[in-house]
């Protein structure tokens, strides 16, 4: 049973990163669109940024503590991208280069939004299998 709250607990993890992405995006096609000042998107932006490294490291972390390997090797990937974005500061947003930027960021997200559907598809999966195999041991 503990198997299939952890899933849980990843599951809505992996949907709160995914909200994070989605709202960098709308930030972005808003800009574009010319419906928000670059200055409101980019703070908007920034102030995402670091939940989404933050968080995307704790679940890394509780995938390594609850002995799930396979899903800890799929999240180092990503988690490497974060940590070099961060350490070159890469990491926000620039008011000033925004517009010039602009593909350059919205592909960065949309690859970061396919890495973690593929997370969540494969994290349900797992999840409705722990489910399943936990009903049929208490069969």
């Amino acid at each position: 049973m503990a198997d299939v709250w952890a899933w849980l607990l990843f599951f809505f993890i992996l949907i709160s990163l995914l909200v994070m992405v989605v709202f960098q995006l709308m930030c972005l096609s808003d800009l574009e669109f010319d419906y928000i000042n670059p200055y409101d998107s980019a703070t908007r932006i920034n102030g995402v940024v670091l939940p989404e490294f933050i968080t995307q490291g704790v679940l890394c972390l509780l995938y390594l503590i609850t002995g799930h390997w396979f899903m800890s090797l799929l999240c180092v990937p990503y988690m490497y991208y974060n940590y070099r974005l961060y350490t070159r500061r890469q990491h926000l947003v620039d008011v000033t280069e925004i517009f010039n930027q602009l593909d350059w960021e919205k592909k960065q997200r949309l690859f970061k939004l396919g890495y973690i559907v593929l997370l969540l598809f494969i994290s349900l999966f797992w999840l409705i299998y722990s489910a399943l195999e936990d009903d049929e041991e208490s069969l």
